[in-house]
């Protein structure tokens, strides 16, 4: 899809109905009005009074930022940006296969095989936006799509931040924060995707992460002790290799070889990176779909006007330029 940013507005899109939801707004499906033959896009709709109100401005500046330098075939592709008086709007394929948080909680756990070859995707993609600078800084299921074929796509990139040296922020999902991200005072680089990516194997392993609590205090404690066990894996290389990334980051596996140190683990030695990369191996599972806007792998939620809502705050000088 070729647009100017300053040629589109809302009304350019005919609105089908909400597949997600975050503090900030809403994703919805959505189909360019006048061309009935193109695919339905995913619009994110972010209310810029929320963003200044938490101080999530600079977030969704690097999110563009980022957005607008990555292409890669594990990563959802992204479009174009633009705003209005009251939202921040993003415009993203769409990938009509859900989240791999749904499907790992329909089946409780993976099997090492099946954890192979989501991960790997995964690796590729920390691969690519690391040789770019580039932290994601929240990695977990929820922000991992599967599409038409069986393959995913990571999205949501409101932490991503380029890297050159260090960042002192702390951001993510409490139960995938690494541990230096918490003690902020010392700064974080790339190397806090090994750690989340940790969790998220022991995750599929296990059927949720190794820290959990309601209270994100008790999460962050946790994490900071660094123990955790496994009740139901049984995969000696799979547990070895989380047990390398769960650790402090000064002996975390991938951070004197980056991708490298990931690949040559036993976990995947048998596995074929290039047939990964261009999709020759065949998914565990393929969702089955009716159509190209078909969102039956999406939770349903109470449809609202956004465009409709108007804002009382002058919220131009915060987004000027975006």
């Amino acid at each position: 899809m070729e647009c100017e940013k300053n040629t589109l507005s809302i009304d350019d899109f005919r609105i089908l109905k909400t597949i997600g939801t975050g503090t900030f707004g809403r994703v919805k499906l959505v189909k360019l009005k006048g061309n009935d033959k193109m695919p339905p896009f995913a619009l994110k709709i972010l209310k810029k009074k929320l963003i200044v109100k938490y101080n999530q401005v600079e977030h969704v500046k690097s999110e563009k930022l980022v957005l607008s330098k990555i292409k890669h075939p594990f990563i959802v592709s992204f479009f174009v940006s633009f705003q209005d008086e009251t939202f921040i709007y993003f415009l993203f394929e769409y990938i009509c296969g859900g989240e791999l948080f749904t499907l790992l909680r329909q089946q409780i756990k993976f099997e090492g095989e099946v954890i192979k070859f989501y991960s790997s995707q995964i690796v590729l993609c920390l691969e690519y936006l690391h040789g770019s600078n580039i932290a994601y800084r929240d990695i977990k299921p929820e922000n991992i799509l599967i599409d038409r074929k069986g393959y995913l796509k990571l999205t949501d990139f409101g932490f991503a931040k380029i890297i050159l040296e260090r960042s002192y922020t702390m951001c993510g999902t409490p139960e995938y924060m690494a541990p230096e991200v918490i003690r902020h005072s010392e700064g974080h680089n790339w190397n806090v995707d090994w750690w989340s990516f940790g969790v998220f194997l022991f995750e599929m392993a296990e059927g949720s992460p190794p820290f959990c609590d309601e209270n994100p205090i008790i999460i962050y404690q946790k994490i900071l002790i660094g123990k955790f066990s496994f009740n139901r894996c049984n995969n000696r290389k799979l547990k070895n290799l989380i047990e390398k990334l769960l650790r402090e980051v000064d002996k975390r596996l991938g951070r004197k070889a980056g991708t490298k140190d990931i690949k040559a683990h036993g976990f995947y030695k048998k596995l074929s990176w290039i047939d990964i990369y261009n999709k020759t191996i065949p998914p565990p599972w393929i969702p089955v779909v009716e159509s190209r806007e078909d969102t039956q792998y999406f939770c349903e939620y109470l449809d609202t006007d956004e465009a409709s809502i108007a804002s009382s705050v002058d919220l131009s000088q915060a987004f000027s330029g975006f």
